[in-house]
């Protein structure tokens, strides 16, 4: 959300309150969102425990089951500040990205709502896949009739080249699993050294089509995780002979239910019916509105506001990227009606945590003071209150497979400085001075640096406040060993709902800083990581992962937060608009025009 790496991910502070993004999962319906499925509320649950499931071959099966109430017809608006930066299938990394991209984009799995519940199902494949060889081995059948937008049928064959793709140059931006999984190498880097992608090396031998329904992935190393993977937008097929380079990424080739007709660049992106999109083979798509036009640039601000009254094409509007601006918030409290369109949910499996770097806050008594001094109430109230969060109290979302409730030093939402106190005195070193660095993106930014700075002080800490430039923020504060901040808020979070890509891609000492950007370092951790990863049965992998979590915030490597909300909003004449329990964003494959 992503955004996009989406683990350790700095962003700005006015992104928990107007930009929320990116991936995973988490809870339930929105505010008050006409959902046609019994699911209202007033304001998002994210601490809410939801657990992603394996579908069956049956599950997988089309159609997707009916939304009550829905009728086909009509366009819908979708409004964002910003255009997608990206539309080639391989490199999409952003849960909202995700989300939109399934209009028009297919997978080998993907995820099935039902009752505002994750499932997990074959897309293009008839099931989520079967495994041998101890996890080493994947293999997936095709369903019968799916095909691109000009009528072709999918092939495995065109599957194999789109994953392909990933190991050129320009993908690195995409997510780096199936590169090290196919190679059996460590990183991204040592991958595309074995194999440079599908124009340059030919044919990847790790993964065998034996005919046009089947392909078989090979990997050197056991992946219980291949069904999660296979549902991310890199996985989609693409037809070399429709690959046109940079070109693909303003106008991929359809195999969902919409195609794109238009896309003027940061202006607008219309969308209209595939009609060789066969409902019959789809468990996971609706395609209620006869087009999507989206419009890019206009402020979230004013877009709100003609959603709330009505102005315009208000009524039919929505919005996937932004979120409910913050100067709006207590007018929609105050009133029924406009609570009624505003859609909440879960961010997915999002924490938002204040992060401390390790190598530079080494004594662990310093940092349970930290710990204790983050005042996180008074910091949730300035970012939001409830459509912000709820208060965390681990390392891991609720929404990832095999979560687990822990408190390992409770504390009072609001601080308790008398116990940070006594950690400070225990320690080796001796610190009064920290630095915290926050990008300058609003008012909510330097309110939420003051909020620490005041509870810093009472236990004789002063905090320097470094407001940074939101567009170079990341390089400074991720940028190498001499990076001068101590603090910072940042966005925790895994690229599917399972625990995999938590700790192994964020904790683990030989990790780069953008990946380890707390710079955490514990040599008990790394040998626990090098033993997990052995291991082929998903369930027992993502248990020894939750239950090695604890291990690591022993040692306060950071202090959680929030279980992240996202709060966005929809015209009164949309329906079916729900918060997407991976994606943490309106879920557009659902929405349909009201009737008049």
């Amino acid at each position: 959300m992503p955004a996009i790496t989406l683990r350790a991910t700095a962003v700005p502070v006015l992104a928990t309150t107007t930009a929320l993004l990116l991936c995973s999962c988490s809870a339930g319906a929105g505010a008050g969102a006409d959902t046609g499925r019994g699911r209202t509320g007033t304001a998002a649950t994210s601490g809410q425990r939801l657990t992603t499931t394996l579908g069956t071959a049956r599950d997988s099966q089309g159609p997707a089951p009916e939304i009550p109430g829905a009728r086909k017809g009509g366009t819908v608006t979708v409004a964002n500040q910003a255009d997608f930066p990206h539309l080639d299938p391989q490199k999409i990394y952003a849960g909202e990205r995700y989300s939109t991209s399934l209009l028009w984009g297919r997978q080998l799995t993907q995820y099935q709502i039902v009752d505002g519940r994750p499932r997990l199902v074959g897309d293009l494949a008839t099931d989520t896949g079967t495994s041998s060889d101890g996890g080493r081995t994947w293999t997936y059948h095709l369903k019968d009739g799916i095909a691109w937008e000009d009528g072709k049928p999918i092939t495995a064959q065109q599957v194999k080249y789109g994953i392909e793709r990933t190991f050129a140059p320009g993908f690195e931006i995409g997510p780096a699993y199936w590169q090290p999984w196919l190679t059996g190498t460590k990183d991204l880097t040592e991958a595309v050294k074995k194999y440079g992608g599908p124009k340059k090396d030919g044919d990847l031998e790790a993964i065998e089509t034996p005919d046009d329904k089947t392909i078989v992935f090979h990997f050197p190393q056991p992946q219980s995780d291949v069904p999660y993977m296979a549902a991310q937008s890199s996985s989609s097929p693409v037809r070399e002979d429709k690959d046109t380079g940079t070109g693909y990424d303003v106008k991929p080739f359809a195999t969902g239910p919409y195609k794109i007709v238009e896309h003027k660049l940061n202006q607008s992106l219309t969308l209209e019916r595939n009609p060789h999109w066969k409902p019959e083979t789809d468990s996971i798509r609706h395609a209620y509105p006869d087009r999507f036009e989206f419009i890019f640039g206009k402020e979230a601000l004013n877009t709100a506001q003609e959603v709330f009254t009505g102005q315009g094409t208000g009524a039919t509007t929505l919005t996937t990227k932004d979120q409910l601006p913050p100067e709006l918030i207590s007018t929609v409290e105050r009133d029924p009606a406009k609570r009624e369109l505003v859609v909440s949910g879960s961010r997915g499996a999002y924490t938002q945590d204040l992060y401390i770097r390790n190598d530079r806050v080494t004594d662990p008594e310093v940092r349970k003071a930290i710990h204790y001094l983050f005042p996180r109430e008074q910091a949730r109230q300035v970012l939001g209150g409830r459509y912000a969060g709820d208060i965390a109290t681990t390392l891991s979302s609720p929404a990832v497979v095999g979560w687990k409730k822990y408190d390992l030093y409770p504390v009072a939402p609001t601080g308790d400085i008398a116990k940070a106190k006594e950690h400070l005195a225990r320690a080796k070193t001796k610190v009064t001075r920290l630095t915290y660095a926050y990008p300058t993106d609003s008012p909510a930014d330097d309110q939420v640096a003051q909020v620490l700075a005041d509870a810093f002080a009472k236990a004789g800490i002063e905090l320097v406040l470094k407001g940074l430039q939101p567009g170079t923020f990341n390089d400074q504060v991720f940028g190498g060993e001499d990076s001068p901040y101590d603090l910072f808020l940042s966005t925790n979070s895994v690229d599917w709902p399972t625990p995999s890509t938590l700790l192994p891609l964020g904790y683990e000492s030989h990790l780069d800083a953008v990946s380890n950007t707390i710079r955490y370092a514990n040599p008990r951790v790394d040998e626990e990581l090098a033993r997990i990863a052995k291991i082929g049965d998903a369930r027992k992998k993502a248990d020894e992962l939750i239950a090695l979590e604890q291990t690591v915030m022993k040692d306060v490597p950071l202090v959680p937060f929030l279980y992240k909300s996202v709060s966005q909003f929809r015209g009164a004449k949309i329906g079916g608009a729900a918060i997407h329990p991976i994606y943490g964003v309106t879920a557009l494959a659902d929405v349909y025009v009201k009737n008049s």
